[in-house]
């Protein structure tokens, strides 16, 4: 069965490491390994056996493109955090300044804008922990 086993790693070997393909290598070695037990019961010797469920096994380009496509693309991910954080950082900016406008125009004396300014400096924040993250994660 050692020979199944090399014939899914040469399979695997550009596909990158995650935890579905593992999974998917997994199945199809167990697969493999049932066809080959099955050509034996039917009286085929080990080699023959083997061989003939690795030609049986026909193509795995569909597979190896599913894992392609939920492979995360880390350029987009890594730039769509980076807007978000740049989004974020001028809202904040914008509502910032709406609340010490709105401030100064109807309640001089006292100084409320301090507490709604708190709350919104929050998002940007938050999108530069996700980007720091992303950022993390991509390395």
């Amino acid at each position: 069965m050692n020979r199944i086993t090399e014939f899914v790693e040469k399979l695997f070997e550009n596909v990158p490491e995650s935890d579905q393909a593992a999974q998917i290598k997994e199945e199809i070695t167990y697969n493999l390994e049932e066809k080959v037990a099955d050509l034996m019961e039917e009286g085929k010797s080990e080699e023959d056996a083997v061989n003939k469920a690795i030609i049986e096994f026909g193509d795995i380009d569909e597979i190896i493109a599913e894992l392609e496509v939920a492979k995360p693309n880390t350029k987009k991910r890594r730039a769509l955090a980076k807007v978000n954080l740049g989004f974020s950082i001028w809202g904040a900016a914008l509502l910032i300044i709406l609340f010490i406008v709105v401030n100064v125009m109807y309640s001089r004396d006292v100084l409320w804008c301090i507490f709604p300014i708190f709350v919104v400096l929050w998002w940007p924040l938050a999108m530069f922990y996700f980007w720091y993250r992303r950022k993390a994660e991509d390395r």
